[in-house]
Formats: structure tokens, sequence, C-alpha cells
């Protein structure tokens, strides 16, 4: 079987295994993908269950399984803002800005979340992000933009309440 190449296969895919069988963990789903063919990481596999919407829930037995709903409605699905809004207030620890570069701090395991996040809810002036496990660096159109990004960031925590 050829593996899909597409984030959208892929996604397609996810959602097949979690609907055809009982799926435990994470580590699972990566085996059962993989035997499709279909490599993906933990931090990938961890988005990619946080955007089809799927939930760990109960089943006959007892134990926690993954379930996705298999018709999402579009008003149900968060918007690429919405997701980064939600990001940006669980994951942003500190923010700092020098000429067109911002760095920002997660807990650790957040950064690769959070830049993804950013790169889909198109933060006005960031050409693009790189992450590692905590720490996000941003960059910035213009030469001294860098404090209008980190502006655009404490605004999105700040509507949350958080105390950024």
């Amino acid at each position: 079987m050829t593996a899909p190449r597409t984030r959208a296969a892929r996604l397609h895919a996810i959602t097949q295994v979690l609907n055809a069988q009982p799926v435990r963990s994470q580590a699972e789903l990566a085996h059962l993908l993989s035997a499709q063919g279909i490599a993906v990481t933990q931090a990938t596999l961890s988005r990619d269950l946080v955007e089809i919407g799927a939930v760990r829930s109960r089943a006959a037995d007892g134990s926690l399984v993954y379930r996705v709903n298999t018709a999402p409605s579009a008003s149900t699905l968060p918007t690429s803002a919405q997701r980064l809004e939600r990001a940006v207030s669980e994951l942003v620890l500190d923010v700092q800005a020098s000429g067109n570069i911002v760095v920002v701090h997660t807990p650790p395991g957040g950064a690769q979340f959070l830049a993804s996040a950013i790169d889909g809810g198109e933060v006005p002036g960031v050409m693009g992000t790189v992450a590692g496990d905590d720490t996000v660096l941003l960059v910035s159109q213009s030469p001294d933009g860098g404090g209008a990004v980190v502006e655009y960031l404490v605004s999105l925590t700040t509507s949350k309440g958080s105390n950024l």
C-alpha cells in the first residue's frame, strides 16, 4: 500500500483507524498507522488528533479510547484564529522582541504546537516560525516589527484573562 503523502490524507487515515477499532494511546495509533505505511511523530500525531476533534472517552470495558466525530459540522471546528488565541493563552510563558526577531517561551513540549497555531493563524507581520521543545522563534517582515508582533500576541492573552 502506498502511504499518503499529504496532510489531508494522513488526517483521513487517522479518522478511519479511530472509527474502525478502539485505540487506547497515541503510541498504539502510531503503530497502526505505521502498518499502513504512514510514519508520524508523536508531536504531529498529537496536533492531528486535536485538529480532527478526537477525544478520549470510556469504552464499554471501562478503558479510555480515542473517538472522533465522523461528520463534524463546520460550526463545531475551531477556526485558525480561535486555535491561535487558545494556544497563545494556554502556552505562552514569556515573549520578547529584538528588532525583527521574537522569542516565545512555552512549557516543555509546547513550542511545536504553538508554532503550528501561529503559522495557521496568520499572525500579522510574521514571515515564519522555528520551534524547539520550549521556545519558538518568529521572524517579522519589518526590520523593527518584533515589537508589534509581541503586542499582538499579548493582546490575545489579555483577551482570555491571562496575566502575561
